[in-house]
């Protein structure tokens, strides 16, 4: 018994090495990726246009980076944080812990080098040599074209700058390890198709926005549920007890978008674009989204056409969507 007892006692005690062994590996030696690139960004006015597109209005970097207000619908941004992060990513949202976005103004990234940006969004790996949470989805931007990157980097510079205290995100355990598992460098970067071929112009607009990021139900971990890509059902807390889930973006005529034309398609974004359009206040019963309609809205019409014909060609799939629900008796006043 005495021998039992001993073997056991060693068995755990090399367990409690291994897992210990294996904490200081990831806390302290990940993320393993290369130095920022000797780089520097020419201020052209074509890149800043076309970077100001990007972010806006595809990639939807200021999305993020900006503050919503969702006492109204699709939560517009709250135009005092743009790019100055704060914006909050937790559990109500199927996040594993809190996470704020940072300030990507140049009151922040006025002591970055251009490599120092171009890593962080296509690595995940910060100037400080810090991961991020996997919610930007750099590894979608390592896939972009270089050339989009410095766009936006461009773009990013010249934006007012402002100043803000954002606090450290918190990853629950054991995310907070898992975490620096998470940034690669970057394989091979993506080359922007030639958009006459709207296929595969599409799909790269697609990537590059991270559509399927959202429109995929996630496990209990937080992965994508393989074999459902843009099926959608990720579902998202929208206060109050009210609960919204992604829509299905693949072809199947019952539950996706099937039956949906190009036409169709195109004027659910536009329908947002028009000048007079004013985010209407939403009542503490109503139904609430995560998608920022407003921003995506002025996306380009040929654009538009080339996700569409490209969402054409993914597999279908049946997935039926609860759109909205509420699952907890609304607060009385």
């Amino acid at each position: 018994m005495k021998t039992l007892l001993k073997i056991l006692a060693v068995f755990l005690g090399l367990v409690v090495v291994a897992a210990l062994g294996a904490a200081a590996y990831t806390t302290y030696v990940l993320p393993d990726v290369d130095e920022a690139p000797e780089l520097t960004v020419e201020l052209t006015a074509e890149r800043i246009q076309h970077g100001e597109y990007l972010a806006n209005h595809v990639m939807l970097c200021m999305d993020c980076h900006s503050q919503r207000d969702f006492t109204k619908f699709a939560g517009p941004l709250e135009a005092s944080t743009f790019g100055a992060g704060g914006e909050v990513f937790d559990e109500s949202l199927g996040f594993p812990g809190t996470f704020y976005s940072r300030n990507i103004t140049p009151a922040r990234l006025k002591d970055w080098t251009d490599g120092e940006i171009y890593r962080t969004i296509t690595t995940g790996v910060n100037k400080h040599g810090k991961s991020l949470f996997p919610v930007m989805p750099y590894k979608n931007y390592a896939q972009a074209d270089p050339e989009d990157i410095k766009d936006v980097i461009a773009y990013l510079r010249t934006i007012p700058a402002v100043e803000s205290e954002i606090p450290m995100s918190e990853p629950a355990f054991p995310f907070n390890f898992i975490l620096n598992t998470i940034p690669a460098n970057v394989e091979q970067p993506g080359k922007r198709p030639d958009p006459s071929d709207k296929v595969a112009y599409g799909r790269y607009l697609a990537n590059i926005g991270a559509c399927t990021e959202c429109h995929t139900k996630p496990d209990a971990q937080g992965n994508k549920l393989p074999g459902m890509e843009l099926a959608g059902g990720w579902e998202m807390g929208v206060g109050n007890g009210r609960v919204v889930r992604t829509a299905n973006l693949t072809p199947d005529k019952e539950t996706g978008l099937g039956n949906w034309t190009e036409e169709a398609f195109v004027a659910r974004f536009k329908a947002y674009a028009d000048s007079s359009y004013s985010p209407q206040t939403v009542g503490e019963k109503d139904f609430q989204t995560i998608m920022p309609w407003l921003m995506y809205s002025k996306m380009k019409e040929e654009d538009l056409k080339a996700i569409y014909a490209y969402l054409r060609t993914v597999k279908p799939i049946k997935h039926k969507i609860e759109k909205f629900s509420i699952t907890e008796p609304v607060a009385m006043k």
